[in-house]
């Protein structure tokens, strides 16, 4: 039993509820394969092999008495932005590299209650802030289909993870992108649900009104199992939506792709930086799915120049409040015999916190300051809503709209970009954050360097089982989810 690793999903629950192998066996596995090829990829902070053992075995003991769940027993891997109980959880942060959480966040809970097997936790750019997971102070993830490259970020940990066959799917936090771009720099499946249909209860907060957890796997019917698992109300998240929750699996054939109409916003297509390669594959799956009974329709959003300075107005004035908290006095990083309590409180986040945190906390803190709140923050909003009108607007002649997830393919580890060009980099994923919506990454294809290209689909609200459908039936009519990277290839 070599090759587990390449199973999906649906047949990895087959095999557990056909016993063709246990869940101990099927977590040893991946134990195994973390032992032999993580030190390249570097996407795990913390493993927990005693303890996934542990849940293995109680997982084939509930298979024995009859009474497991369909997902009782697979393994799967958490961003280290998630709350688990007795559990280091360090949002890639020195700030919190000695924090063991006295809970776990609400998506951990519903995993352990599914049955579901965790791994362990896997690297992020620092509080979710990046695009790369460079930012991590634990340092940098490899991106599997070329270890001289990032996985993207902030999600990139989850994205490698997936992608080198070292977990079969992961949970990811997606704020302006952070599910949607690693899954396209890593030839992933990803989705970022709609505002409010996954509990935020647990997971450490950038960006409160922007952050959303979601799934990243290797095709949508695999994060469609996850999504079952994660999505629904949630009582202590005051943002959790009391809405129905779909059962995203058995509506994978609900949407029907002939007839589906799709926006293609003309802006998006004509943004200077976006690659030749990216724009060829883009295209290639949208005639593809036009061939499959789509209908690809011309539309205006006429907010696009407005994405990038919006987002980071609102984003870090929110990180600067929500990071306040971390003084050096309550939990977290603590500085070394500090002078006085304005030193602990300066050098307690000046060395727990590192460059990028620290460069969006002063932007936000600027931008909420007296006497340039109402000239920034306030006005950031009101584009905020100008911003959300212009894709209520579109989605009133279209079902779905299409964009690339990233303007390039995934960037050379140490390319030290600078902090415009990275944000730039996120033309394309912000904002669907910052007006709610849901959007999924598909892998469409490779640039001429062999590294993954990935296509965007955006639904109105609560339409993640039609992003999931879509993407389904496209994934039924080609390969491009199936391709591995060769580290991904080796038997553990």
């Amino acid at each position: 039993m070599t090759d587990l690793h390449r199973l999906s999903i649906r047949e990895l629950t087959e095999g557990l509820a056909n016993a063709k192998f246990s869940s101990r066996e099927l977590t040893e596995h991946y134990l195994k394969r973390i032992e032999k090829v993580d030190a390249q990829v570097k996407s795990y902070v913390t493993v927990t092999a005693e303890q996934a053992l542990a849940q293995a075995d109680a997982a084939d003991a509930l298979r024995r008495a009859g009474s497991a769940n369909v997902l009782t027993g697979v393994p799967i891997a958490h961003k280290d932005i998630f709350c688990t109980q007795g559990i280091k959880t360090t949002a890639g942060s020195k700030m919190l590299d000695n924090f063991i959480s006295p809970y776990d966040a609400t998506v951990v809970a519903k995993g352990k209650a599914a049955g579901l097997v965790t791994l362990g936790k896997v690297n992020m750019d620092e509080f979710a802030m990046g695009s790369t997971s460079e930012s991590s102070y634990f340092g940098a993830t490899k991106n599997p289909w070329a270890l001289d490259h990032v996985p993207g970020g902030s999600s990139g940990g989850s994205a490698a993870v997936v992608a080198a066959d070292l977990a079969p799917f992961a949970t990811g936090t997606d704020t302006g992108g952070s599910i949607r771009q690693p899954a396209s720099f890593c030839g992933l499946t990803g989705l970022k649900p709609t505002y409010g249909r996954v509990s935020r209860f647990g997971m450490i907060a950038y960006a409160s009104s922007l952050d959303q957890g979601g799934p990243m796997a290797r095709s949508a019917e695999d994060c469609a199992y996850l999504m079952n698992v994660m999505a629904g109300h949630d009582a202590k998240d005051s943002t959790s939506m009391e809405k129905e929750v779909d059962d995203y699996v058995a509506n994978l054939n609900g949407t029907s792709v002939k007839g589906l109409r799709i926006g293609i916003p003309k802006q998006y297509f004509n943004v200077e930086g976006l690659d030749a390669d990216v724009k060829a594959r883009v295209e290639e799956s949208l005639k593809k799915l036009e061939e499959m009974g789509a209908t690809l329709v011309e539309i205006d959003l006429n907010m696009t120049e407005a994405y990038v300075p919006t987002y980071y107005l609102i984003a870090p004035a929110e990180a600067s409040s929500n990071l306040s908290r971390y003084d050096g006095v309550r939990y977290g990083y603590r500085c070394e015999e500090p002078k006085d309590l304005l030193d602990l409180y300066k050098r307690s986040r000046s060395e727990g916190f590192g460059a990028e945190v620290q460069r969006r906390i002063l932007i936000g803190t600027y931008a909420l300051s007296a006497g340039y709140y109402d000239a920034y923050y306030v006005k950031a909003q009101k584009v905020r809503r100008l911003i959300q009108q212009d894709f209520l607007k579109a989605f009133e002649s279209v079902d779905v709209i299409a964009a690339p997830s990233a303007p390039t393919t995934a960037y050379r580890i140490g390319a030290n970009l600078s902090p415009v060009e990275m944000y730039l980099g996120d033309i394309y994923t912000i904002a669907v954050n910052l007006a709610g919506l849901p959007a999924i990454n598909a892998p469409v294809g490779f640039d001429k360097d062999n590294l993954p290209v990935g296509l965007q689909l955006i639904g109105n609200y609560w339409s993640e089982s039609q992003l999931l459908s879509v993407v389904h039936q496209y994934q039924q009519a080609t390969d491009w989810h199936t391709k591995r990277a060769a580290i991904a290839e080796e038997n553990a």
